[in-house]
């Protein structure tokens, strides 16, 4: 493949020529039946030209030379006919940090070792558990998915680089039920790398004995006082936090739009307590769902700091907009296929571990609430947010209390982490199951330690 591409590639403007295939594999179990086990199987080579200022795309899935070259011919063809369109021509590009060489998944068990009839049954295995956990469980849904991935990534101004990549994750729901009132609850997990890497921190049967039981309780939980309130946010409602409401925000081309980051360089944004990064491998836990070594630009996928010692240090950027900025591409181009162009996303994001363990942070909320389960919600580029949380729990003069339901947070997300006064010790990654949307899907994840801060509550969804 490596030949193919390079005997298209010319020196004329900027080219870039990624070829990748991937095998994708989707269970899902519901009332006991497998309801899907999907396997596909596709490739082809995607096409980016920088022609008169302007950025051409094509694609083409027929892996010919002559198919190949005419994708490059196309995506010129579409660079110089956006050009007399383009208010603002893209100048030179940043260059520096491009890869060269193999890059592989680590794993100590590869998902292709363990057969697909396997991987089956441990769907319904679980399903089975989460079915028959308790008299009120009313119905279950579990589901794994599997991404591998090959790519070759060869661009004009000296990119070489081959990939293998591998991201598993697994999905268990739970739906409780009593005197007509239902409750739903879910866990999942999502990592790069192989099973080992997938249930680190548990096997399937963790996930479904806390969704079962978080399902039956929420059946008779009360709701949290509304208002302004202390908390202890969970590590999986930190990566909520910080993926959506700032990571988005500090994403180059999100910033060139004015995004809430926009202007900002250099000023203090949140406690001096908060250390915020974006990277392409998986400090302090292995196989972070959204490990990337090469970007698809070619370019290394190194570690972008964004906020250090409560400051904002820096943007995520592809070679376009490091050019602007006049820094070094930080390896933040991605495409989900090989018929999408490369935009700016995140990898890995998160808030380094600070020195507070978990008893004494709760130690010192007189009123307040531990918040754990992100859910879902919104953010926008103001870093204004309303996310749901699964589970509350109060805290009283440092005890927690028993689980509540229907929790909303809302705020602005900087006015949040300005506020934290205390970092936890112990950390983790959270956000690695499911994909990040913005145009096209993304494998991504977030995490970090507890945080003990003010935040906006809601006491109904």
């Amino acid at each position: 493949m490596l030949e193919l591409l390079e005997s298209v590639l010319d020196d004329v403007g900027y080219l870039e020529l990624r070829f990748q295939e991937r095998r994708a594999l989707k269970i899902h179990v519901e009332e006991g039946r497998v309801d899907a086990a999907n396997s596909t199987h596709y490739a082809g080579v995607g096409v980016r030209a920088l022609v008169d200022g302007a950025w051409g795309f094509a694609s083409t899935s027929t892996l010919t030379r002559a198919a190949v070259a005419n994708a490059v011919a196309q995506a010129r063809q579409a660079a110089r006919a956006a050009a007399p369109h383009r208010k603002q021509k893209v100048g030179a590009l940043a260059r520096g940090g491009l890869a060269a060489g193999s890059f592989c998944t680590p794993t100590r068990n590869p998902v292709t070792a363990i057969p697909v009839e396997e991987k089956i049954r441990l769907a319904v295995k679980t399903w089975e558990q989460v079915r028959n956990a308790h008299a009120h469980i009313k119905g279950a849904e579990t589901g794994y998915l599997e991404l591998r991935d090959e790519k070759w990534i060869v661009t004009n101004d000296g990119g070489r680089a081959h990939l293998l990549d591998v991201k598993p994750e697994f999905r268990v729901t739970a739906v409780a039920g009593f005197e007509g009132e239902l409750q739903t609850a879910s866990e999942a997990v999502g990592k790069t790398g192989g099973l080992v890497e997938l249930f680190l921190e548990g096997g399937p049967e963790v996930l479904a004995d806390k969704a079962a039981r978080t399902a039956v309780d929420l059946l008779r939980a009360g709701y949290p006082e509304p208002g302004k309130k202390t908390v202890v946010l969970a590590p999986d409602v930190v990566g909520l936090l910080i993926h959506e409401a700032i990571g988005h925000s500090v994403e180059a081309d999100f910033v060139l739009s004015g995004s809430a980051a926009a202007g900002k360089l250099g000023q203090l944004v949140a406690s001096p307590l908060i250390t915020l990064a974006d990277t392409g491998d998986s400090p302090y836990q292995a196989g972070a769902g959204g490990m990337v070594d090469v970007d698809d630009e070619g370019v290394l996928a190194r570690r972008a700091d964004i906020i250090k010692n409560g400051k904002l240090v820096g943007y995520l950027h592809n070679k376009e907009t490091a050019a602007r900025f006049d820094v070094a591409p930080t390896g933040n181009a991605r495409a989900y296929e090989f018929d999408d162009a490369p935009l700016i996303r995140m990898r890995n994001t998160f808030v380094e571990a600070g020195s507070t363990p978990l008893e004494e942070m709760l130690a010192g909320v007189e009123d307040g609430y531990l918040m754990v389960g992100a859910k879902n919600g919104q953010a926008d580029a103001n870093a204004e947010f309303m996310f749901a949380v699964q589970e509350a729990y109060p805290i009283h003069k440092g005890k927690l209390g028993t689980l509540l339901r229907g929790c909303t947070m809302t705020g602005n997300a900087f006015d949040v982490l300005k506020s934290v006064d205390a970092v936890g010790d112990q950390f983790a990654w959270r956000l690695g199951s499911g994909f990040c949307g913005k145009g096209q899907p993304a494998k991504v994840d977030a995490g970090g330690p507890h945080l003990r801060t003010r935040v906006m509550l809601g006491g109904r969804e």
